[in-house]
């Protein structure tokens, strides 16, 4: 039985990540060797890289366990209720015992490292969500008893990121949960509802936040949005709320096809601010071109689709919500820190999955790849391996319907 579930891992996924974890290792010492003297001294150049790979061994142990670990278990309410009341202690906690770093009340400093817990909350958003939404689904479609109590912990948490404030990773935990929920297999009357509410306390924020002589976005938000509807070489932005984005464009534009080479950029000699975190894709581009541009992202959206796929395939509603949520959640960071990175969106500090320096993003990301690993194999075991023990003949497989998105059924 161990060598059946063995052969059932997906593999594919498995060289993916790793692929872009290694390929992230060698791209953080390139765009950090400046950084690192600057701020550590000559003799630490490959301070970053050294970090990153203690991290990456951490972030690979990490998978390793949750891979193995089987994803049902976590249906169980002696994880959810913890992981739900632990989350929401450890945001609010951070008011009090938190660390500053890019203007953000984000961080717990730990020794010489740092926590950022709103990371690990994306993950408890996707696992609460899907698993509450597969265990209503006999009565997905009641509004008050199967659609709203679920949400009330998605609205504490992006409150609470949001006055960090980072309203960057709020609307990404924002965008995960929306779409788990519309996948949970309600019908459309309750998500029309519920994006109607949405949008309602959207703009009853504003109007509150107007009457209060305040802004929803914060001066460096609405600066990065001018710079957005503006052009961040214009004279009187550049060097100031346009200076990182016309520096990111330039070192995009160097590029050209094939790079100025590995290790050769310009750009993040002092130039492009955070070349290893949020900018890494700009000396990606600088250094290595179209080439290592197409290799990231063919690999990421390798993953998300992959991830969708294996979704799709799953018939228990909690695995494919599970995995449905994890690609989304990669999907969504990868395009917006490629979007702003590239001036197709409002520039926002996002690091780039699997690629950009940093403990916090890379652990998390390792554990949610753990878990969709897991629930593939299981699509995998009880498709090919678990009929042929019980005896069933081989039933050549239908084509699945095209009328919905996950397993989950809207004909309740």
């Amino acid at each position: 039985m161990v060598k059946k579930i063995l052969k059932s891992y997906d593999y594919t996924l498995i060289i993916a990540m790793v692929l872009l974890i290694l390929f992230g290792l060698i791209m953080i010492y390139s765009a950090s060797m400046v950084s690192a003297v600057q701020y550590y001294g000559e003799d630490s150049s490959d301070f970053f890289y050294k970090r990153q790979f203690k991290y990456i061994l951490v972030a690979g142990i990490a998978f390793i366990v949750v891979a193995i670990f089987p994803y049902k278990a976590l249906l169980s309410n002696k994880i959810l209720v913890p992981m739900v009341f632990g989350s929401i202690m450890f945001l609010s906690g951070i008011f009090l015992f938190g660390s500053v770093y890019g203007n953000a009340q984000s961080w717990y400093k730990i020794g010489t490292a740092s926590l950022q817990p709103a990371e690990f909350v994306k993950l408890a958003v996707i696992i609460y969500l899907s698993a509450i939404y597969s265990k209503k689904q006999s009565y997905i479609n009641e509004f008050n008893r199967g659609v709203v109590p679920p949400l009330a912990y998605l609205v504490i948490v992006c409150a609470l990121v949001t006055i960090q404030p980072d309203f960057g990773t709020a609307a990404i935990i924002f965008m995960i949960g929306a779409t788990v929920i519309l996948c949970s297999g309600m019908n459309w009357k309750n998500l029309s509802k519920l994006m109607l509410i949405g949008l309602s306390f959207l703009l009853l924020l504003v109007f509150i936040m107007q009457l209060a002589g305040k802004s929803i976005f914060t001066e460096k938000q609405m600066a990065r949005i001018f710079v957005f509807l503006d052009s961040p070489f214009a004279e009187e932005v550049v060097q100031e709320s346009g200076y990182h984005m016309s520096n990111s464009l330039i070192a995009i534009g160097s590029g050209g096809l094939k790079g100025v080479g590995l290790g050769q950029g310009v750009q993040k000699l002092g130039y492009l601010t955070d070349g290893h975190t949020d900018f890494i894709m700009a000396v990606i581009a600088e250094e290595l071109g179209i080439f290592g541009v197409g290799f990231v992202v063919v690999g990421l959206s390798y993953i998300v689709l992959r991830g969708i796929y294996t979704g799709l395939k799953c018939k228990d509603p909690f695995g494919s919500l599970l995995a449905i949520g994890i690609s989304s959640m990669i999907g969504i960071q990868a395009f917006i820190n490629i979007g702003g990175v590239s001036g197709l969106i409002p520039l926002t500090g996002v690091p780039l999955p699997f690629i950009s320096y940093g403990g916090s993003s890379l652990l998390q990301l390792s554990i949610g790849m753990g878990i969709l690993v897991n629930v593939s194999m299981f699509v995998k075991y009880e498709r090919v391996y678990k009929p042929k023990e019980e005896g069933v003949p081989d039933v050549p497989e239908q084509k699945q319907s095209t009328s919905t998105f996950v397993r989950p059924n809207r004909n309740f």
